[in-house]
């Protein structure tokens, strides 16, 4: 089946259509965070189990979504888009600060918001890879969300004076590599430390870049 069936409309239960809609794809992405994030992952997962796991039927899938990786894709936006309102949370109590806190501030709130929770790791950086060029198109499309994110305070920061006028775009595409290489390394267990050495490690790498040997912030 391929396309979406049409819900239905008008009140029922007290809660009108647009409502019991919103409340059924919160179910089924909630599964598939479950399903998609542990076991058995988004490849062996079926409309079936999905629609069990939410406790709704498989004709209701159909009324939300077209297939499965319409379901990944969503979840994927949505991880994303709760590590940016986490990020930029940070950002602004952490504007005051001078750029090694603040930096250390922004990447704490990702890092931690991101691996609060081992599914959502799993989801950001396993199984979105290798689904269809749809969904490449959409993390790199993310990840370049990120790159502008570091661009966009690296440029703040050579406006106040404290980090080395330059074109940081190329810096921040591999920076943003290694922070995503890094987190789930450390999720998985393949990294002996804790997650504020991790922050810590990351914020040398970015003040590394952002300050290259010989240059000296101003002090005007």
């Amino acid at each position: 089946m391929t396309g979406r069936l049409r819900a239905p409309t008008g009140r029922y239960g007290g809660k009108t259509a647009a409502e019991r809609q919103a409340e059924r794809r919160r179910r089924f992405l909630d599964a598939a965070l479950q399903l998609f994030g542990d076991a058995p992952g988004y490849r062996a997962t079926t409309v079936a189990a999905l629609s069990e796991t939410a406790a709704l039927s498989t004709r209701q899938f159909y009324e939300e979504f077209r297939t499965l990786e319409d379901v990944l894709a969503a979840l994927h936006l949505e991880v994303n888009d709760w590590a940016t309102a986490a990020v930029v949370a940070a950002v602004a109590e952490a504007d005051h600060l001078p750029l090694p806190e603040r930096a250390a501030a922004i990447f704490r709130a990702y890092a931690a918001n991101v691996t609060s929770d081992p599914r959502r790791v799993r989801i950001t950086f396993v199984e979105i890879i290798g689904v269809s060029r749809r969904l490449e198109e959409q993390r790199l499309a993310r990840r370049s969300h990120w790159v502008d994110l570091v661009c966009t305070e690296a440029n703040r920061a050579v406006a106040r004076g404290e980090a080395a006028p330059r074109d940081y775009r190329l810096a921040a595409t591999g920076f943003i590599g290694s922070v995503n290489g890094l987190l789930h390394d450390w999720s998985a267990g393949w990294v002996d430390a804790t997650l504020d050495e991790v922050v810590e490690e990351l914020v040398r790498q970015l003040l590394g870049i952002l300050r290259p040997a010989g240059w000296e912030p101003d002090r005007g």
